[in-house]
């Protein structure tokens, strides 16, 4: 089987699942592991979106929809060559449609596919949910015919996920946390972070699980009956008037250093400095690229991270995950520890 992958969480769970001598393309984002650097690349940005948090934004903005009654489509956020694709004769295509921003547009990878002949299976992964990206383990590992190895990843990744949980108090609220996924505008966590975030023994009021009718309070073994929707846009008085006592700044696709800067542009903001989390030094940075933003395998790692964080126990912190502490005044980070 030949497998090209156009989602990056899509790529690492192949991997994971023992499907890596399967990839023969990849995603210009698809990164991890490092092994796959030599793989061609099928896609790449359309049009320069910018560099500041807000450049980008308006500028995605244009490109993300056509006007309400409008018979045209919008420009494309990214180019597929399609020549490169169909010369790899791929059998699966894996992509999503969980997110414009994120990746190719499925129709047009959908159109590419059925070109080619033979027509390659295109698997779209748009998982929603903590349960949903460990249910796309499976998902591939059956696409693949791997099965066995897809099983016994999904049971030790539960395993990791029970044991962080094991060392949260259920009977104590615990601090109220501000996700921060975008910095200009404003963007607070959806789907998977608002669960990582209480099931870590946070609050997060600013776009909180709700139960599921039917499965009462939806707590202990049934957290997973408790699901947010996407992420949402805030105005600052609105941050502001939560009071966060923890604040995380994951941008969404962005590096370590990129985060430093967008976290220093908000520093500057005036409302910024009267935060209680601000104030106590309880911001974190994290590589939003690597981590939060992809609803792949690496989500145990960012959840065994925030239990570490938000509960003062360092030692559940993974070895090398990526993230520091920002300092009160926002110019510098600290070491992470």
């Amino acid at each position: 089987m030949r497998v090209v992958s156009l989602l990056p969480s899509a790529t690492e769970t192949l991997c994971l699942v023992g499907g890596s001598g399967l990839l023969v393309g990849r995603s210009h984002e698809c990164d991890y592991p490092p092994g796959i650097a030599h793989l061609p690349v099928l896609t790449g940005p359309a049009a320069a979106l910018g560099d500041a948090p807000g450049e980008i934004d308006r500028a995605v903005r244009a490109r993300g929809g056509a006007d309400p009654g409008s018979d045209q489509s919008p420009p494309p956020l990214y180019r597929l060559d399609a020549d490169l694709l169909a010369s790899l004769h791929p059998d699966l295509i894996l992509t999503q449609d969980l997110c414009h921003v994120c990746s190719i547009d499925l129709r047009a990878v959908r159109a590419v596919a059925a070109r080619l002949s033979p027509s390659p299976r295109v698997l779209s992964l748009n998982p929603r949910t903590v349960e949903g990206v460990l249910d796309d383990v499976l998902t591939i590992g059956r696409a693949i015919g791997h099965d066995a190895q897809a099983t016994a990843a999904v049971v030790a990744l539960r395993d990791r996920l029970s044991r962080a949980s094991d060392h949260v108090n259920p009977y104590v609220d615990g601090p109220v946390v501000a996700f921060l996924e975008w910095t200009d505008p404003l963007f607070v966590g959806g789907h998977w972070v608002p669960q990582l975030v209480e099931r870590a023994g946070g609050r997060h009021p600013l776009n909180p699980t709700v139960a599921a009718e039917g499965s009462g309070s939806a707590s202990g073994p049934q957290a997973a009956f408790r699901t947010a929707g996407p992420s949402v846009t805030v105005p600052p008085e609105v941050l502001v008037a939560t009071r966060p006592e923890r604040i995380v700044i994951s941008p969404c696709g962005r590096t370590l250093d990129q985060a430093r800067g967008d976290a220093a542009a908000l520093a500057r903001q005036p409302w910024w400095r009267d935060l209680p989390a601000v104030r106590a030094g309880h911001v974190a940075l994290v590589d939003g690229n690597q981590m939060f933003s992809r609803p792949g395998p690496r989500l145990v790692d960012a959840f065994e991270w925030l239990v570490g964080w938000l509960n003062e126990r360092p030692d559940l912190v993974p070895p090398g995950f990526p993230w520091e502490l920002m300092t009160p005044g926002g110019n510098a980070s600290l070491p992470a520890g």
